[in-house]
């Protein structure tokens, strides 16, 4: 026996014991009373639930830059007989974790994937215009949403309704475009977030909130251990083959453009590795 064999046996008996851990019902996390002036940031959750997975950037330009962060609800799942239910445990999430929520309909969007946008335009430009008059109602600084790579169809979907809706956007419009990831990781992101432990329990037990998916699949306690991976591949996909990894425990990966003209631009060569230490809200001057 070595250490890490008594390490290995002590992460197994951590996820059990969260099996047992409540789901939901808690009180809503500490965030800062903002200004109805403040910038906004729009999060495009393609279901119920991407809003805590992967809202490590919302959560901190919300507790940092104190920036109005909204979440989009751009479907609320496939399963008709869930969509409300599914809609009461988003608000509960949101809730919790400060975030204002806006709906895209009483059951969300249907059949966003790439088939629709190919083979049935009328709906999807449908689609397309609620998307386009959410960004020119909120005007946002900064727009989260999936990359086009994300493996789950509505996932990736979710990006080019965005990136569709952008270009039906009048041609002075700029903001801040941030990828996300969770299902398929990028090749390409530029950027790793380091994410507080603080954080991460906020994120874990907001994700309870979601209690129909995660009595399904008890994703909440395997983030941990994604953060943790994403320290390493991030440490070299985002800051250079064979760069020194940065001590941090956990962290969740992003690609940051901006979009200008119409298109989107690279902001900066290389990666960035920014730690709890700074003010994320110098990312977006």
């Amino acid at each position: 026996m070595t250490p890490y064999h008594k390490l290995a046996s002590q992460y197994s008996d951590l996820l059990k014991r969260g099996r047992s851990f409540p789901l939901g019902g808690f009180s809503p996390s500490p965030h800062p009373q903002l200004e109805p002036s403040a910038s906004k940031a729009l999060f495009f959750a393609p279901h119920p639930d991407d809003e805590c997975i992967s809202g490590g950037m919302a959560m901190r330009l919300l507790r940092e830059a104190h920036t109005r962060v909204f979440n989009v609800a751009v479907t609320l799942g496939s399963k008709k007989e869930r969509q409300a239910g599914r809609f009461k445990e988003l608000q509960h999430a949101c809730e919790y974790l400060g975030f204002e929520l806006i709906s895209t309909g009483a059951n969300g969007l249907e059949h966003i994937n790439v088939k629709t946008r190919e083979q049935d335009a009328k709906h999807w430009a449908a689609c397309v215009q609620v998307i386009r008059e959410i960004i020119a109602t909120h005007q946002p600084r900064i727009l989260l949403f999936p990359h086009d790579r994300d493996w789950n169809s509505t996932h990736i979907g979710t990006h080019f309704l965005v990136m569709d809706a952008l270009k039906e956007m009048p041609a002075n419009f700029e903001c801040y475009l941030v990828e996300t990831e969770f299902w398929g990781p990028m090749t390409d992101p530029n950027l790793m977030l380091e994410i507080s432990p603080d954080t991460l329990g906020d994120m874990m037990a907001a994700t309870t909130f979601h209690v129909g998916e995660v009595n399904r699949n008890p994703y909440h306690l395997s983030l941990p251990a994604w953060m943790t991976d994403n320290v390493r591949r991030g440490s070299e996909v985002a800051g250079g083959q064979g760069g020194q990894a940065p001590e941090f425990a956990f962290a969740v990966l992003y690609r940051l453009r901006k979009w200008a003209g119409g298109q989107a631009n690279k902001l900066f060569d290389g990666g960035k590795q920014v730690p709890c230490s700074m003010n994320v809200g110098e990312l977006f001057p």
